[in-house]
């Protein structure tokens, strides 16, 4: 059943249970000192209506009538609470009529209660002249009074504790229940995320503790909704750009590489013919000779560019250090103006295949961003291990500028998008700090170094 009972259910249960313990707690420590309190109330009364009968005693022998005086004496004494006076002769034989009893009518405290308060009734007799003969008052106690006084009392607060209980017991549901009213609209807008709807948000409200669960639930959900779009925008980029190089490449193979084998189809056909005559021109073999090393020549260098498109030149066979600095190279004599900084750890060592063109493709892409957009005049560019929790080892790989920096609020553009990407598939991070010092693309990419 617990098991079953929401967090609510639970707070209000046990609300209601400290609320009952403590008025039965109440309840009980009344019930245990009835008896204590019955006792000295008896002792009490006693103890006061022996003194005042002793003294009022004293003065009977100056009396006119010491019997009459001492017969009113006793009338009046009858009509006391809690004791009860009777006046007795020689023989111990009550001259005075007995104590009535409680009214039959009023509610009187139940069986077990008088028995486990356990009265006990107490007789004092003091000794008086009776018309020249010894007699007695008989101090009796009677503590049924205060002991229904005391049930009256328990009854009392039982029911002002019970109305007062009752009464903190739905204000504090009221309070539990405005706390935690945002418990259900954090269910719901999970569930909205679980479903792909990363537009839900909730209202922070409640406790500071919810608020704040409120708060960054919503950043969590933005934080998605961006990413999800991000990932969106850069499929269809990569859908659009694969479909442009294609296309590229489909038209340079059209429009290059078709004239060129046509060329040369035409050139084999000539010298074909020259073959077959009997006095072939040296001079027309030379010529189409000549005519189809071009084209083979220019063929080289078109092959050559397309497979740069498709993998950097050189990056298997000449390695990571020689591929980055041709790199540079190349931009050193397209951007003589801006100086570039090439740092390559010597203790990097061997990164793998995967690790050397993930790195070369970052500053490739972060190189290219700089000479596009950043205004710079210097550049750096910071190679180095570095070796993360649990002894994977990583390549720290950080481009600074020192350009304009990035506008507020400007998203990365779908070239590193695609690399951060490409690196969070392989483990690592890429992140971009933009500042009035320029920007700077750090990334951690793991390498096959154990």
């Amino acid at each position: 059943m617990w098991q079953n009972l929401s967090l609510r259910g639970r707070i209000n249960l046990l609300l209601a249970l400290l609320l009952a313990l403590g008025l039965a707690v109440n309840i009980g420590r009344q019930v245990a000192e009835a008896g204590p309190r019955v006792q000295a109330e008896d002792q009490s009364v006693i103890r006061l209506a022996r003194e005042f009968i002793e003294m009022i005693v004293a003065d009977l022998n100056e009396a006119p009538d010491p019997d009459a005086r001492l017969n009113q004496i006793a009338r009046d004494l009858s009509r006391l609470r809690h004791v009860s006076i009777a006046l007795h002769d020689s023989g111990g034989n009550p001259l005075t009529p007995p104590r009535l009893g409680a009214d039959t009518d009023t509610r009187g405290p139940p069986a077990w209660f008088v028995s486990l308060v356990h009265p006990e009734q107490t007789a004092v007799s003091v000794p008086v002249p009776l018309r020249g003969k010894p007699g007695s008052l008989v101090i009796t106690s009677h503590p049924d009074d205060e002991i229904a006084e005391i049930w009256d009392a328990i009854v009392t607060q039982l029911e002002v504790g019970s109305v007062i209980a009752l009464a903190l017991f739905l204000l504090m549901m009221k309070v539990v229940g405005r706390a935690l009213a945002p418990l259900q609209s954090l269910a719901e807008a999970m569930a909205k995320l679980e479903g792909g709807h990363y537009d839900a948000r909730v209202a922070p409200d409640g406790a500071p503790e919810l608020a704040a669960i409120c708060t960054k639930l919503n950043h969590l959900a933005a934080t998605l909704h961006e990413a999800v779009e991000d990932k969106r925008r850069l499929a269809e980029r990569a859908v659009s750009l694969q479909d442009i190089e294609r296309k590229e490449i489909a038209r340079e193979l059209h429009d290059e590489f078709g004239p060129y084998l046509f060329s040369l189809r035409a050139h084999a056909s000539a010298l074909a013919k020259q073959a077959d005559g009997r006095d072939p021109s040296a001079d027309a073999v030379r010529k189409h000779g000549s005519a189809m090393l071009e084209q083979i020549n220019a063929l080289q260098q078109f092959n050559r560019r397309v497979l740069e498109r498709l993998r950097p030149v050189g990056l298997a066979e000449l390695g990571l250090r020689q591929a980055l600095e041709s790199l540079s190279r190349l931009w050193r004599e397209s951007r003589p103006d801006v100086a570039i900084e090439t740092v390559i750890s010597p203790a990097l060592g061997a990164t793998g295949e995967t690790a050397d063109l993930t790195i070369y493709r970052i500053v490739q892409e972060a190189l290219t961003n700089v000479f596009r957009h950043a205004g710079a005049t210097s550049v750096s560019v910071v190679i180095e291990p570095v070796e993360q929790a649990g002894g994977r080892f990583c390549a720290r790989v950080r481009v600074s500028d020192n350009g304009r920096g990035m506008e507020p609020g400007q998203k990365l553009g779908f070239g590193l998008v695609g690399m951060r990407e490409r690196i969070l598939a392989l483990g690592g991070t890429l992140n971009v700090v933009s500042g009035d010092g320029g920007v700077t693309v750090e990334a951690l990419v793991p390498t096959a170094a154990t």
